[in-house]
């Protein structure tokens, strides 16, 4: 069957990475096709760099979702979980399409099914101070353990591993942090391949879900759960001559 990149078929997910440093024109662009709602929280923004930030971010998901809808990108709307999480409303005519979108220190992944949910985080590399107290904090007992056994040269990279893997996973069941961190296990260790070991101690329930760790970018590292398994993933970049 012969198909254009704009097909998303059963068992795909498709990834996109975009640099949110957008230049003034695309700006614009995106500005014009986001909804009042949209504009409005824009403004509430108190620095120039997060509204831009935003407006290049939502700008993307629109458009990205108006090539698969085949819709106007200025025409979606959106409702929301109670947690926050967006998704197509149903006069959309969503016909099954799934997305979830994350940005971070001037980065953004988006990432788009049909018929189950995803979700996916993206974070800088960066040196923490605390990260040995936050990945106490919030990390399960097996993967802090895994956590202190990585060299301490490679400790910033498994801490945003695994933090990104946690927040996927929290993204695609729409439960924010009602859902305690600690109650699955993802794995972490640099070269590792990435999976999930439990799942509320179950390692049945584990199996049910599928977890991509991802270097999107230079310095980025990012991670997508989507439930089910045999899926494929598709990475692919977004920048201003798209």
């Amino acid at each position: 069957m012969k198909t254009s990149r704009w097909d998303l078929l059963p068992r795909e997910v498709h990834v996109w990475s975009a640099e949110l440093n957008a230049p003034p024109a695309q700006l614009e662009r995106f500005w014009q096709i986001l909804s009042p709602d949209e504009r409005d929280r824009a403004n509430r923004f108190r620095f120039e760099r997060d509204k831009n930030y935003y407006v290049a971010t939502r700008g993307w998901l629109r458009t990205l979702l108006g090539r698969y809808l085949d819709a106007a990108p200025d025409g979606l709307r959106f409702d929301y979980g109670e947690q926050g999480k967006p998704f197509l409303a149903a006069s959309t005519g969503a016909d099954g399409l799934q997305f979830n979108v994350s940005h971070a220190h001037g980065a953004a992944l988006l990432a788009f099914c049909r018929g189950t949910a995803v979700g996916v985080d993206v974070e800088k590399i960066r040196p923490l101070s605390d990260a040995a107290a936050v990945a106490a904090r919030f990390f399960s007992e097996r993967e802090n353990r895994a956590f202190n056994a990585v060299p301490p040269d490679r400790q910033e990279e498994a801490f945003f591993t695994c933090w990104t893997r946690k927040e996927a996973f929290i993204k695609a069941v729409g439960e924010g942090l009602s859902y305690p961190l600690s109650q699955f296990d993802v794995t972490l260790k640099p070269g590792e391949p990435a999976r999930f070991l439990q799942i509320r101690g179950s390692a049945a329930e584990a199996a049910e879900w599928m977890l991509f760790g991802l270097r999107p970018l230079p310095e980025y590292i990012g991670a997508v759960a989507v439930r089910g398994r045999n899926w494929r993933l598709t990475l692919r970049h977004l920048d201003e001559t798209f």
